[in-house]
């Protein structure tokens, strides 16, 4: 279930290098809002609300800016590598009902059989979904699964409303084996 976040912002009229960093050093972020063929909206939002905001993953954003609201989600993050700070946010304007695409990461839960250990081989899956219902993570259950099981694109259970954007099902999403070197040890 889509998580919505509230920020209000303030309309940005000025440009460039040092007005962005001017804007940083006051606790502000410079953002940018798509709305698809339209003209962007430039906004600078508030530093702390925003950065704690941007830990959801596929969060739906509530921005109000002199009065007027639009429903965004993020498209891109720029942050500074050596500080940690983000320097800038493109946002994409979103409608109710609007179908997008997204990438959610994969997270496993359960044990699997014995010596096995579940591996992620695809980090992060492209999900088409309503905005009302972008799912911030897929879980894979491996409990009891066993060495050499694998859980394919087919069969990972996705939640409702939400449909897979890739073309290989056949590709496995979790692959269970045992470490070399762990068998050796249960051998002996």
């Amino acid at each position: 279930m889509t998580t919505t976040i509230k920020l209000e912002g303030e309309v940005r009229n000025e440009f460039g290098k040092g007005v962005a960093r001017r804007m940083r050093v006051a606790k502000q972020i410079p953002a940018t809002v798509y709305a698809g063929g339209e003209t962007p909206a430039f906004i600078k939002l508030p530093m702390k609300e925003t950065t704690l905001a941007l830990r959801h993953t596929n969060a739906l954003f509530s921005l109000t800016v002199d009065g007027n609201t639009v429903m965004a989600v993020v498209k891109d993050v720029q942050r500074n590598p050596v500080k940690r700070i983000i320097e800038h946010i493109d946002f994409y304007e979103v409608k109710a009902g609007e179908k997008i695409d997204v990438e959610v990461p994969v997270f496993v839960e359960g044990e699997p059989k014995g010596a096995a250990v579940a591996f992620v081989d695809m980090q992060e899956l492209k999900i088409r979904a309503d905005v009302a219902n972008l799912p911030e993570r897929i879980v894979v259950n491996v409990d009891g699964l066993t060495d050499g099981a694998k859980v394919l694109l087919k069969d990972v259970v996705l939640p409702e409303g939400a449909e897979l954007d890739m073309t290989d099902l056949e590709e496995p999403v979790v692959t269970v084996t045992v470490p070399e070197g762990e068998g050796e040890a249960d051998a002996e």
